[in-house]
């Protein structure tokens, strides 16, 4: 119902019809928290919205009508406290119900939201507020959390969510009135206003500050619509902490613009069985998560679960193994569906419902990008030549980010000719596929050849032995570089030499001979960001520093 307010046509025979024909409605002054929110609860009070529940046995159920009233009296508690619009807000809230309604309630009031993660350090958390100019954090109730902030030596409000402690504030928002007149004329938020601010994961340098304005969750209608798939009425569920962009992508604004509920796991960590176990019991509808995390589903006996209700899986965050995809198809009927895209976009790249998605490839472009490949002259790429993917033709509707933030330096290097560089390295094929072959810093050229990790590494995670790898270059005074894969092994398999030389075999008969893997270190763990994306950077740090 609501989707019609934003979509002249929502119906397309065709990915060449929709991606030539898709168009959307982007009213002025547009607010998530009025536009859609609020929306719901007026057209239907009673529709469910948000389903949570934690390892501990807690669990509530949200309508559209509560979460309207309730960031009502949250962004009233804000105002008497002085932060209105204009202001920052960072939050660590991890999965508590808090953070829909503090998320909504500040985007009503105009003042940008900064996700953060549970697993920040001290000096973490003061770089992000010194940077960002934050006025005020809302923390959950976390020992770890807590005494990190409490390091930082914060010159700021510090607001407590789910407890109390000695010089917290404490969030209790009951007492204050569940009305809340929306602003107009200047008071009113702009399309162009600051809504939403993600810092990077940081896998090369300081972590940037990715700027959204509020037209952003419009973007995500391709996302949750045409990608992801979710049904209006169904449960929605993304396995992602609230302090990272795929909590945007995937648990909030796509898919109450499209009237499915949330289903939201406050897990204490992440326990393959256990997830399984509630998809099964809160008889999920459509579900996307990153491949690490079906690698490790796929270590259990999937066909113990009832995961029938399911009707769409995707995946997200880093590229999926074809292998994976094989596995998971083979043991569930389910066609893992890829998309691509960063904090600083909508999905980009994605497999739609018209097509046959194949296996390692992230799809076609999505309607609201002209996507291109350029090599290092800036020239577009054939088919199956390599080039950096670009956005061309951005504009207020795609959920494009609008820069980083107080840093002009580097929104120039990203933002040139009309186009937006990414950073990724990919390639087309005949059919318009789009295939993934990694950073522009994780390239690597051994002899003349250049090597995308992303190749080796799905190779490699065929034989039944590798249950994760990284692949990366390490310098080599003849080659160049040389190729070397940092491999975690799956229960039962001993790295001895023998194995190194079977996978070494093994990926010279899946690819091309000159791609393998001339060293090979087995290690317990990869070395990871706090959003799970592998560190390649410090894989190769500690090689040249060795």
């Amino acid at each position: 119902m609501l989707l019609s307010r934003f979509l002249p046509r929502r119906d397309f025979s065709s990915y060449e019809d929709f991606s030539e024909n898709y168009s959307l409605n982007v009213p002025e002054n547009f607010n998530f928290g009025y536009d859609v929110v609020d929306a719901w609860a007026d057209a239907r009070p009673d529709k469910r919205a948000l389903v949570w529940c934690d390892d501990h046995g807690g669990e509530r159920v949200f309508t559209f009508g509560d979460i309207s009233r309730l960031s009502n009296k949250a962004a009233n508690w804000f105002l008497a406290r002085g932060i209105k619009k204009g202001g920052k807000v960072l939050l660590i809230l991890r999965r508590r119900w808090e953070y829909w309604i503090t998320a909504v309630a500040l985007h009503k009031i105009g003042v940008t939201v900064i996700p953060a993660s549970l697993q920040l350090t001290a000096k973490d958390i003061s770089y992000r507020v010194k940077a960002a100019g934050v006025d005020c954090m809302l923390c959950v109730d976390d020992g770890y959390i807590v005494a990190e902030t409490e390091k930082a030596g914060l010159d700021i409000p510090r607001v407590l969510v789910g407890g109390e402690r000695e010089g917290w504030l404490k969030y209790d928002f009951e007492g204050f009135p569940d009305t809340l007149e929306r602003p107009s004329g200047d008071a009113a938020t702009k399309n162009t206003d600051l809504m939403l601010m993600y810092f990077t994961s940081g896998t090369t340098g300081m972590p940037k500050m990715v700027m959204h304005d509020y037209t952003h969750p419009l973007g995500h209608i391709v996302t949750a619509h045409y990608w992801q798939r979710v049904v209006e009425d169904g449960l929605h569920m993304s396995v992602s902490d609230s302090g990272w962009a795929k909590f945007g992508w995937g648990k909030i604004y796509g898919q109450w613009i499209c009237g499915t509920a949330i289903f939201a796991y406050d897990m204490d960590k992440f326990v393959a069985k256990n997830l399984l176990q509630k998809m099964q019991d809160y008889r999920l509808t459509t579900f996307c998560a990153p491949p690490t995390m079906y690698r490790f589903m796929l270590l259990e006996d999937l066909s113990s679960f009832d995961l029938s209700s399911i009707k769409q899986c995707c995946n997200a965050g880093e590229p999926l193994n074809p292998e994976i995809y094989r596995q998971f198809y083979e043991k569930t009927g389910l066609k893992l569906t890829e998309g691509f895209g960063q904090s600083e976009s909508s999905v980009l790249i994605a497999n739609y419902q018209w097509f046959e998605p194949r296996p390692g490839s992230m799809g076609k472009p999505s309607p609201l990008y002209q996507i291109d490949l350029l090599d290092a002259e800036g020239n577009s790429c054939e088919n199956g030549v390599e080039g950096e993917i670009v956005a061309r033709g951005v504009g207020l509707d795609n959920g494009l980010f609008r820069g980083y933030y107080r840093d002009d330096e580097y929104n120039a290097k990203v933002f040139r000719d009309g186009a937006y560089y990414t950073g990724d390295v990919a390639w087309r094929d005949d059919d318009g596929y789009y295939w993934f072959v990694g950073r522009n810093d994780d390239v690597i050229k051994c002899s003349g050849y250049r090597i995308g990790p992303f190749e080796v590494e799905s190779a490699l995670m065929e034989h039944p032995s590798v249950l994760e790898c990284a692949v990366t270059a390490v310098p080599d005074p003849v080659r160049g570089q040389v190729v070397k894969a940092t491999v975690v092994l799956r229960p039962g398999f001993s790295g001895a030499d023998t194995l190194v030389k079977e996978l070494q075999e093994h990926v010279k008969r899946v690819t091309a001979p000159y791609k393998y893997p001339r060293i090979i270190e087995f290690v317990a763990e990869l070395p990871k960001t706090v959003s799970g994306k592998i560190k390649r950077a410090m894989i190769r740090k500690a090689d040249e520093d060795r």
